[in-house]
């Protein structure tokens, strides 16, 4: 360049001397982190500082200086984030290109400057506590270790990957003390937010606990059904989190602690209290049969529902029957008492399939044939179907009731049930008025307490197979009218508020359904003979799924897929197992008691065996044996928050995934491209 910065064309690049060319003067300003900021002022537009943050240049590249840093074309991080649709995280490929303070400048306008903190010197702060534990590590004080490959020791070790991956997005910058960071690095520590989080949540729980002791006494004291309920619940969805670092599904860890708080002695919840937590699972049941109505895609079910009903109804058929006969013949149940651990056994989980099918579809698995979309909305089906069914041999198990009130039990309760959906669905719609301020809250609300009467009147009236049904229509139904009002699918406020409601009664249902198996009284007979029937039902299943699957565009491996994916057993079986025992009155035979245990040990574990294998398999098989595209995903039908406890940890090795999706090319940036092409000579060299 010339003294006053005005760029010289090369030789080669005499027919271009012509041009106007832009008065641009760039000068690097190293910080003391090794990135880079540049100040562009460019003479031929109004004036403004743009100031980005970029990554320091690469010097003594193959390219040069003038092919690298001095090229504002150059690429100077070829690790940085290549895409917005990238999901690669910052570890993998280094730092993403900070955005411009032109993004959206009112958020910087009018910021107290005490107020207002460095991200990229708060970065900082965070390497320099690294870096001091990386010394600590190494009996240095002075200039950290480095590895091989010039990475810290501490940042290779698996510890700080794992302690990564565990940590959450956060959506705004956290604030937190000074000290923090000495002393409570991250990621090895959590942040002072996540920090303020949890001791805010047991400031909560402890002065609620001291409500409800001054109020009902000695059962919310220690070691009173109350208390240990609380405590059951507080120490399910821990070991829900810790499972859930494995991406296996919560409920496996919840259920194993309730199974040990029962056989070492921490919980007794039998006698009076038995009522209280029936009611809980009727409140649960709710929750489950509302959520699997709102996460139908109306649209969807409307192209398929042949395929839905066919996929959802016979399969469901086969694999009760198949349980009832042997639960009849192996573990010799009555017809009746084998039918009723038939429906039970024979429903899907969404709290397995969904989380899992959710990580394919991200990744482009299944998307063109809408497979992920056909399993779920199948699960909802199938759910509705077994407590339905459950309801009526319940209701003709348990009835003194003459014939024709046994006979009347099925058409009453599918016609009750697909009516009081309508209705209700259709009042959900009208009332309250879409523009109200308040209608989130309110359609929340009257959906679950209209949806809690259809359970608790069914069961009043004699037809308990009626009150399921009529919650997976009116949910269905209300979802219907919700989306021809501009409502999403996958953005529904309600299927997010019904989301918190399960994330408390989740710990609940399965801690209560694992403190319901005593070890020491179980009989190894009934523990073996049980898995093999539900193993039998599994498999017969899944070959009668790929064979009655014909005319639906799906090839022989895509068909196992959709039959291995509805192999796990949770949240019906959580609900309803513990039921029939509840039902029998203190006049019931021995032999009675037997078989509701016969029924109770089966259900729970179905869950054990089949809730993990089935999360494994679906995420094994389904990088193999689905088709994978590479456009970026839209998830279209889906809710975005599944849990944030599935990390992005993956239990198999999948290395081809790691790559960005192919983005559409943009027209506009062709056009530019092509307008731009007689330029691709021009370069501009910068004063050092």
């Amino acid at each position: 360049m010339t003294a006053n910065g005005e760029p010289v064309a090369n030789s080669d690049e005499s027919s271009l001397n012509t041009l106007p060319l832009p008065d641009i003067r760039t000068s690097p300003m190293p910080n003391g982190n090794g990135s880079h900021k540049s100040s562009t002022v460019i003479e031929s537009q109004p004036k403004r500082r743009v100031s980005i943050i970029a990554d320091a240049p690469m010097i003594g590249g193959a390219s040069g200086g003038a092919a690298g840093y001095d090229n504002l074309a150059y690429e100077q991080n070829p690790r940085r984030k290549i895409s917005q649709t990238s999901t690669h995280s910052h570890t993998e490929i280094g730092p993403a290109r900070r955005r411009s303070i032109l993004k959206e400048p009112s958020l910087h306008t009018n910021d107290n400057e005490s107020d207002r903190g460095s991200t990229h010197s708060y970065e900082n702060y965070r390497q320099s506590a690294l870096d001091v534990l990386n010394a600590k590590y190494q009996g240095h004080q002075h200039q950290p270790p480095q590895s091989q490959d010039g990475a810290n020791y501490v940042e290779d070790s698996w510890i700080y990957t794992f302690c990564l991956k565990c940590r959450g997005e956060e959506p705004s910058e956290s604030w937190e003390p000074s000290f923090w960071q000495k002393v409570f690095p991250y990621p090895l520590c959590p942040t002072f937010r996540t920090f303020s989080r949890l001791i805010v949540l047991i400031l909560i729980g402890l002065l609620l606990w001291i409500v409800a002791f001054v109020i009902i006494g000695d059962t919310a004291a220690p070691g009173g059904q109350l208390f240990s309920l609380v405590v059951l619940t507080v120490a399910a969805n821990f070991g829900g989190y810790i499972i859930s670092l494995t991406t296996l599904p919560r409920l496996i860890g919840m259920l194993l602690v309730g199974i040990l708080f029962q056989n070492v002695g921490w919980v007794d919840l039998d006698g009076d209290f038995s009522k209280v937590t029936g009611h809980l699972r009727k409140f649960a049941l709710t929750i489950i049969l509302t959520r699997a109505g709102l996460e139908m895609e109306p649209e969807a079910f409307k192209k398929v529902y042949k395929t839905i009903l066919k996929l959802g109804i016979v399969p469901w058929i086969v694999e009760a029957a198949v349980m009832t006969v042997m639960s009849h013949y192996l573990l010799d149940l009555p017809w009746m008492w084998g039918c009723l651990l038939g429906s039970i056994i024979a429903a899907i989980s969404p709290a397995v399939v969904v989380p899992c099918l959710f990580r394919l579809r991200t990744k482009g698995y299944g998307v063109v044939k809408g497979i992920p979309t056909l399993v779920v909305a199948v699960a909802g089906v199938d759910d509705a179907l077994s407590v339905a069914i459950f309801g009526i041999v319940s209701t003709i198990m348990f009835s003194d009731k003459g014939l024709g009130y046994q006979i009347a039990q099925a058409p009453v309760c599918i016609l009750g049930g697909l009516a009081f959906g309508v209705i209700w669905g259709s009042i959900a719609r009208i009332f309250p008025e879409k523009g109200d301020a308040y209608v989130v809250p309110l359609r929340t609300l009257m959906l679950f307490a209209g949806n809690l009467v259809a359970i608790y009147g069914s069961e009043e009236l004699g037809f308990e197979g009626l009150g399921p049904l009529g919650v997976v229509f009116s949910s269905f139904v209300s979802n219907l009218f919700w989306c021809k009002d501009g409502w999403e699918v996958d953005d529904n406020p309600v299927s997010t508020a019904f989301e918190i409601f399960w994330m408390i009664f989740e710990p609940i249902l399965f801690g209560l359904t694992g403190a319901t198996i005593k070890i020491n009284e179980l009989d190894s007979h009934t523990v073996s003979i049980g898995a093999a029937c539900i193993f039998a039902g599994v498999i017969i299943r899944i070959f009668i799924t790929a064979g009655i699957a014909v005319g639906d565009r799906l090839n022989t491996k895509e068909k196992f897929f959709v039959g291995l994916s509805w192999m796990a057993k949770a949240t019906v079986q959580a609900a309803l197992g513990p039921v029939a025992l509840k039902n029998l009155g203190s006049d019931a035979s021995a032999e009675e008691r037997k078989w509701a245990e016969i029924v109770q040990t089966v259900c729970v574990f179905s869950i054990v065996l089949t809730a993990p294998l089935g999360a494994i398999l679906i995420s094994i098989t389904g990088t193999r044996m689905l088709k994978k595209t590479k456009q970026p995903q839209i998830l279209t039908g889906w809710r975005r928050s599944h849990r944030p406890s599935i990390r992005d940890i993956s239990i198999i090795d999948e290395e081809e995934e790691r790559e960005d999706p192919e983005t559409p090319r943009d027209k506009e940036t062709d056009d530019n491209t092509q307008s731009n092409a007689h330029l691709t000579n021009l370069s501009y060299t910068a004063s050092k």
